[in-house]
């Protein structure tokens, strides 16, 4: 048996930083992107870690770029969707940074955390339905590349939102729309997300638990998953398999 509440039976992940080890590599691409963007008009780069986990980690890509342009006392013009990478509007910086991070990943590859492959395995076995909630434009790429695809019964993504024209975390459109995936309700799924949005996602959404996943050196961004709305908070989802 899971050490996790008998009722549940839904388990909705997120990608970035809780399957896959590539939220290292969005957090390079942001800085990268808007250090450029930045110098440019004089002002401080962007931070490791405080930006990253404050204004852009776990949101769609517009929304954690107009968040901390807002931050920085710049407002730019959201733009289209299709906007080009050197576009000076909200779309283009965030295209600007998909560009960097596909190109990272196809520099360096993408490594996935063993820990979430063992508990995504052992859920299946037990019966468990699964799906992926990622604020990714590029998450079915990602699993492709990663052969993680047939561990998921259904994928929420940024495409997804876009398509269905959903809010994007911390609003929890995206987990609800996961859980209807698997056709469960809020009250027999567990959320799973290593972002101070995503658990405010899943607090908002009434799951049944919501597990931080603190994949930060030491433990050190646990009690920020905690007091964003994560009821339990694991560095290794190990702990949640193996417990009896």
């Amino acid at each position: 048996m899971l050490a996790l509440p008998d009722e549940i039976n839904g388990f909705l992940f997120d990608l970035d930083g809780v399957v896959t080890d590539t939220a290292a590599v969005h957090a390079a691409a942001w800085k990268r992107m808007f250090d450029t963007f930045l110098a440019e008009r004089n002002l401080d780069p962007f931070k490791l870690p405080e930006d990253y986990t404050r204004f852009v980690d776990g949101k769609k890509r517009e929304d954690g770029t107009r968040s901390f342009l807002e931050s920085r006392g710049v407002v730019l013009p959201d733009g289209d969707p299709d906007d080009p990478p050197e576009a000076e509007t909200v779309y283009g910086l965030g295209n600007r940074k998909n560009a960097l991070v596909l190109t990272l990943i196809a520099e360096d590859g993408v490594a996935v955390f063993p820990d979430a492959v063992a508990l995504l395995e052992r859920v299946r076995a037990a019966g468990g339905r699964t799906a992926l909630v990622s604020s990714s434009a590029n998450a079915e790429a990602v699993l492709e590349a990663v052969g993680l695809t047939g561990l998921f019964d259904a994928r929420i993504d940024g495409v997804t939102a876009r398509e269905r024209g959903l809010p994007g975390k911390p609003a929890p459109d995206m987990f609800l729309a996961g859980a209807e995936a698997v056709g469960l309700p809020p009250s027999a799924c567990a959320a799973f997300e290593d972002a101070l949005a995503g658990v405010a996602a899943g607090r908002a959404g009434g799951f049944a638990l919501v597990v931080g996943v603190d994949r930060v050196k030491d433990g050190a961004h646990g009690p920020s998953l905690a007091e964003n709305g994560a009821d339990v908070v694991v560095t290794d989802l190990r702990e949640l398999v193996e417990q009896q």
